[in-house]
């Protein structure tokens, strides 16, 4: 049979005979709700969601004209983040963190998603001198799209600079951007094709051999130096002090072993190259990007982290710091019936709520964090292994 490509209901129906599949979860829900969000629809996939109150400290905030996020105000609330995953001991982990770690405070330093374009030239010194065009290009650039009347081009997503990178006769170029509450992937992309193909193209000085929309340079989806800093999405800090009697009640372990963890660990992410400085934020981002309709490939540059942890007086504070989660809380699997229920439950559906969303996000990994990082400071790290142990089973 020839495989359907529509996803109407027939193509639907004739693709799920062609596989077998008839009754079940999987199939007995309305797909047509689910057409726009993915290609050839069989069925949907049910995962269980939990869920972890966290105490957290707001911080309130804008974006600037310039494109600097401002704080603006605080507040404090606590939010019962929505998990969905199938990690036994995760939620579990997470609560007891949360319970240790009281309030958690949390704040936006940046805001930037990018695009890492390329353009190969006939040699060295004339890459070279397109990148000194470009930089030099960057407001005329931002007017250009600003008063283009071309309907393909998004106005929600800003230009805020340009960053060159000359190798051999390559220019690589990253387009940085704001795009708003949603993630802004295509937006942006849509955007930086029309400078790189209406502007660069057009206008440079000498006209380039080709042009690459996306030359990895950035590293999207994947954990890279560039963005373990301030990159892809919004950088987000989280932090919160741990009192020793909470430490040694609820965790279990004490600060000096939780210091000396921190030591041992710091010094292993660097011995093996690792780009995280942490135990486990990924499981902490996926289980919450698979509950809201986040994009999961996003899970890769989104849970780059580093953490730290440090003794003080009465107790040990720990922080985690995430250079780019890339989340939105409009557009794309957002829009899902169940998504958009979850995003809801948290007070961030819709616009406005971005800052917001990525700042529940850190402080729930944090959570995790802690009570991870806590198991395993016991002696032999016997918490962690009778963790698995219980969870895990015989086989």
């Amino acid at each position: 049979m020839r495989w359907p490509r529509k996803n109407d209901v027939a193509s639907i129906d004739a693709r799920r005979q062609t596989m077998g599949i008839d009754g079940g979860l999987v199939t007995s829900v309305d797909l047509t709700q689910f057409a726009a969000a993915a290609e050839s629809l069989v069925g949907v996939a049910v995962i269980p969601v939990s869920a972890v109150p966290v105490e957290i400290d707001f911080g309130l905030y804008e974006l600037s004209d310039d494109g600097a996020v401002v704080e603006t105000g605080r507040a404090s609330e606590t939010v019962h983040v929505p998990l969905a995953h199938t990690e036994g001991g995760l939620t579990a982990s997470m609560t007891r963190g949360a319970l240790a770690a009281g309030p958690i405070r949390t704040h936006v330093l940046h805001d930037r998603i990018t695009r890492a374009s390329c353009f190969v030239c006939n040699d060295a010194g004339e890459a070279i001198a397109l990148a000194r065009w470009v930089e030099a290009e960057l407001p005329a650039m931002q007017s250009w799209l600003l008063s283009s009347e071309d309907a393909t081009l998004s106005k929600r997503a800003r230009l805020r600079e340009v960053k060159t990178h000359v190798v051999g006769p390559m220019c690589h170029v990253l387009w940085r951007w704001t795009t708003g509450d949603a993630v802004g992937p295509n937006m942006m992309t849509r955007n930086s094709y029309a400078l790189n193909m209406g502007y660069v193209m057009r206008r440079a000085p000498l006209k380039p051999v080709r042009a690459i929309l996306e030359a990895n340079m950035g590293g999207d989806k994947k954990p890279s130096a560039e963005y373990f800093q301030s990159g892809h999405g919004k950088t987000v800090l989280a932090e919160a002090f741990l009192p020793d009697e909470q430490i040694r009640r609820v965790l279990r372990t004490t600060a000096e072993d939780l210091d000396a963890l921190s030591w041992a660990g710091t010094h292993g992410s660097v011995a093996s190259g690792m780009q995280s400085v942490a135990f486990t934020p990924a499981s902490a981002i996926a289980a919450i990007f698979a509950a809201t309709g986040q994009d999961l490939g996003m899970v890769g540059t989104s849970s780059m982290a580093q953490g730290t942890g440090r003794r003080v007086d009465g107790g040990l504070h720990a922080s985690i710091r995430f250079g780019g989660i890339e989340v939105g809380t409009v557009g794309g699997g957002t829009t899902l019936p169940s998504a958009r229920e979850w995003l809801g439950s948290i007070g961030c559906a819709g616009g406005g709520k971005v800052y917001r969303f990525a700042q529940i996000v850190a402080a729930a990994a944090l959570c995790l964090e802690i009570s991870a990082s806590s198991a395993m400071a016991t002696a032999g790290s016997e918490n962690f292994f009778q963790a698995h142990h219980e969870r895990g089973g015989l086989r």
